[in-house]
């Protein structure tokens, strides 16, 4: 049966999937980075601050850079907090069981397994620090910012363990969610074209043939002329 011009144009703007959380993938990318970039510039400087047994010499200098570290990371690991479910959702939505056996993304998947627990307990880390600055009331004026900054350094303290634990699985879920969303956009353009083949034989099959005038008769042979008398 033949498509008619408006299913065939439906087709072609119909999206092969919901596609919105991969306008996060920039931004995670970033986080992910960042994550590493506090690790790496922590590890370039902390030997500096120890013995040869590792042992810390610059007690204050070892305990400052540790703080900054924590401070970077759990920035970043909050954009994680923020974004990453939504992305993570759409990543387990568009694979298909092919992709967790075997394939380019196969491995990255499987480390995806773990991140749910990290983000949970990463949100909870959040959810209870966050109260804990709620209820802080500084006795005098001034002391409530000492008290809160506090807080937030022991948050960031804890949380540097989920951070490190996002800055590898991180990556490993923007390069499925690149890898999916790559794939749908291959999927979709062959799709339109499909619409698009669809839509033109639609067109032809529909178009009337054109006109044509009927024949004009023949004018009838005159009658010879009769003969006089």
């Amino acid at each position: 049966m033949t498509n008619s011009p408006d299913s065939a144009e439906n087709e072609a703007t119909r999206p092969t999937a919901d596609l919105q959380w991969r306008r996060h993938l920039p931004t995670l990318a970033s986080a992910a980075a960042g994550i590493h970039q506090a690790s790496d510039d922590w590890d370039a400087v902390s030997d500096s601050f120890c013995d040869q047994d590792g042992w810390p010499i610059d007690e204050k200098g070892y305990a400052d850079g540790k703080v900054k570290r924590d401070a970077e990371a759990w920035k970043h690991a909050e954009v994680f907090l923020d974004l990453g479910p939504e992305v993570l959702a759409g990543v387990r939505e568009a694979a298909s069981g092919d992709d967790y056996v075997e394939g380019a993304i196969s491995d990255d998947l499987r480390w995806l397994r773990g991140i749910d627990t990290t983000l949970e307990h990463a949100r909870q880390l959040r959810r209870e620090w966050d109260e804990v600055v709620a209820l802080i009331d500084g006795p005098l004026p001034g002391t409530r910012e000492i008290y809160e900054e506090r807080a937030q350094e022991h948050r960031n303290s804890e949380g540097w363990h989920y951070a490190h634990e996002l800055g590898i699985q991180g990556p490993a879920l923007i390069r499925a969610a690149e890898h999916l969303a790559h794939r749908a956009d291959t999927e979709q353009a062959a799709q339109t074209e499909r619409a698009r083949v669809a839509l033109a034989r639609s067109s032809s099959g529909t178009r009337e043939a054109p006109r044509t005038d009927p024949p004009v008769p023949r004018a009838p042979n005159p009658a010879p002329p009769g003969r006089s008398r």
